[in-house]
């Protein structure tokens, strides 16, 4: 007699099904650990959302992608702080910073990094006139205390202000915020979230640290293999992903051809299955 069929059958095929579930978890895990072997893939991440060409379009667009990315990491268990936040004049921001803490966190989110294209229906036109926004993402490792990054105390002008936005009632009281700028590079760097001035100026030298040696490896990788550098224009054609809300709604990763069309889920953070692909198509 088929055992499924026997008194009791249906659980036992039921937990056969659960078990299937968790060694395919398992499995996808171990892909996983697999595909994030680079380097620094074990390291935190630093993370900047900057806006494209658009003013208040492209600028509250910016503010969708950090909330993805909150939700995001929020679902993944990791640890989310924001170094500096530049707010938009009417909506939306002008330039976010955060960094990313767990482990492969910078492994997991640099599939993130590139330029990202909205179209909708803009909330801000009276019209309602169709409206396509732009914002790009930077994302670099964060960089350990061995890793050695020399930064001379000449090459650097430090400058001290007063915070602004949101949490900033107590600090605006004092010039706690700083702004770090390497000037062979003209790299700058603004950290206002801490009360104390000492301890923005740490989280701001650690981000400068992470920049300057991403910096050297592209600067190596183009020495290495003669190829011009892959940055783009926060612009037209230049985009890693499109999330079209209107007329229809769709999410398209141009890298890897993956689609979804659940648009409110990926913009609450349902995007593993974009960094996934991402993380598979560079092995191959």
């Amino acid at each position: 007699m088929d055992i499924l069929q026997e008194e009791g059958g249906e659980v036992f095929l039921k937990d056969i099904r659960a078990e299937l579930l968790t060694l395919k978890e398992f499995i996808n895990s171990i892909e996983l650990r697999h595909l994030l072997s680079g380097e620094m893939d074990r390291n935190n991440a630093i993370v900047s959302i900057h806006p494209g060409a658009g003013g208040i379009e492209s600028q509250d667009w910016a503010q969708m992608l950090m909330r993805m990315y909150l939700k995001w990491a929020e679902k993944k268990g990791f640890k989310v702080e924001i170094v500096d936040l530049q707010p938009g004049e009417e909506a939306g921001l002008k330039n976010v910073t955060l960094t990313v803490s767990g482990p492969y966190a910078y492994g997991y989110i640099k599939a993130e990094a590139g330029v990202h294209r909205l179209v909708r229906i803009s909330p801000f036109d009276a019209n309602k006139r169709r409206h396509t926004s732009f914002s790009a993402v930077l994302v670099y490792p964060e960089v350990e205390e061995d890793i050695n990054v020399e930064i001379k105390e000449e090459d650097l002008r430090i400058d001290t202000y007063r915070a602004s936005g949101a949490g900033g009632q107590h600090v605006n009281k004092t010039s706690s915020a700083v702004r770090i700028t390497h000037i062979p590079t003209g790299i700058v760097i603004a950290c206002q979230n801490e009360r104390s001035q000492h301890k923005n100026k740490a989280i701001a030298m650690k981000v400068l640290k992470a920049r300057l040696y991403d910096l050297s490896l592209k600067e190596h990788e183009k020495r290495m293999d003669g190829v011009v550098g892959d940055k783009k224009d926060i612009a037209w054609g230049s985009q890693i992903r499109s999330y079209t809300l209107q007329p229809y709604r769709l999410i398209k990763d141009h890298r890897t051809g993956i689609e979804a069309g659940n648009v409110d889920a990926v913009l609450n953070g349902d995007i593993n299955i974009f960094i996934n692909a991402f993380l598979k198509l560079k092995v191959q």
